[in-house]
């Protein structure tokens, strides 16, 4: 095994797994000054600590120390997250789809890929769209399978959708992990908030694309039979929670006020809507559409703003201008408007460089 101090890849896979170095600690059974250390290259781990830290990560200890530099003349190939091994324990033939990001050939695992897009052949290469055809975006949106599909007719280009957290799309997209992420902090009471994150986690400067004005609040079993959010505060329920650094936390946070929040989380606002749907919770925090495609009651709470942040430094990529031009397009924005809880007359907008 090379020297950890050579080359250390913790922080890039337990920013693209989602946790924080706190939950990494605490699931690894180490301190979180040490993660902190070893992620800075700053203490080399012992044997069982990196074990651990691999384990938790899923990943081979090989993987989280390795080299990892190119050949000369060759791209640095590198995965988003290491691959499971239901298909090779070495990762070899599991399928993948890859995309260029700053002259570097990122991988993505298919298996953890909803079905947004054509499915890879085993092994490597994709069956649909070349590494230099494919735009990659972390987020939320519940509804992003329609742009994508909507990205794809219209361009002929490929928009590979990797779910993640605002917080958690914004440090994939620090580590050049994507080309785009979403984020939906910004509401009417703190409309510069999507920006105040971005600037605070982004070290380069960004651009802000409008997508959506969208509704956010309680869903609720029909039967629980909840009018208000004064009631939903009051009466005895079992909440579905949002991790740390989602959108939908702040908004379930303010909600609660100081009291805790649900042990128990959903990694989505699909999440939360099945979480209610199947019967093992009441009422959780997600947008208006996923709430009514699982035929909740919706009691909403705040508007707030859904932008993408795109890097300046690939605004003018092919593929993030063939972007821009799709969600700016009337016929997106028609289809767009027809779902609920979307407002799409700030759609397409362009703000926030520095």
């Amino acid at each position: 095994m090379t020297s950890p101090l050579a080359k250390n890849q913790v922080r890039s896979l337990r920013i693209a797994a989602g946790l924080t170095q706190t939950e990494l600690a605490e699931r690894a059974g180490v301190s979180r000054t040490a993660v902190t250390a070893i992620e800075g290259s700053r203490l080399v781990p012992s044997v069982a600590t990196a074990l651990a830290l691999a384990k938790v990560l899923g990943a081979t200890v090989e993987d989280l120390f390795r080299e990892g530099e190119a050949e000369q003349g060759q791209p640095v190939v590198e995965w988003a997250w290491p691959p499971h091994d239901h298909f090779s324990p070495s990762g070899a033939g599991t399928p993948r789809h890859r995309a260029e990001i700053a002259g570097r050939v990122v991988q993505y695992p298919a298996s953890a890929q909803p079905m947004w897009s054509p499915w890879p052949e085993m092994g490597g290469e994709d069956a649909g769209a070349s590494a230099g055809e494919t735009l990659v975006i972390a987020g939320c949106d519940p509804a992003v399978g329609l742009l994508a599909q909507r990205y794809a007719a219209a361009t002929g280009l490929r928009l590979l959708v990797v779910p993640r957290s605002s917080r958690a799309a914004l440090e994939m997209l620090a580590r050049g992990l994507v080309h785009l992420a979403g984020l939906h902090f910004s509401t009417s009471d703190d409309p510069d908030r999507n920006l105040q994150v971005a600037k605070e986690l982004l070290p380069a400067k960004f651009q802000l694309l409008r997508m959506a004005q969208w509704e956010e609040g309680i869903a609720v079993a029909p039967s629980v039979k909840l009018k208000t959010v004064a009631a939903a505060g009051k009466a005895k329920l079992t909440w579905v929670g949002r991790e740390a650094g989602s959108g939908a936390r702040r908004c379930l946070d303010r909600l609660f006020d100081g009291r805790t929040t649900p042990r128990r989380q959903a990694r989505n606002h699909r999440g939360v809507a099945e979480a209610i749907q199947s019967g093992w919770a009441d009422a959780g925090v997600c947008v208006r559409l996923a709430s009514a495609e699982a035929g909740l009651d919706f009691l909403p709470l705040e508007r707030e703003a859904y932008d993408v942040c795109i890097p300046e430094a690939l605004v003018h990529d092919r593929r993030v201008k063939a972007f821009i031009q799709v969600v700016k397009s009337a016929s997106y924005r028609k289809i767009m408007s027809a779902l609920p809880g979307y407002d799409m007359k700030e759609t397409g907008s362009l703000f926030g460089s520095r």
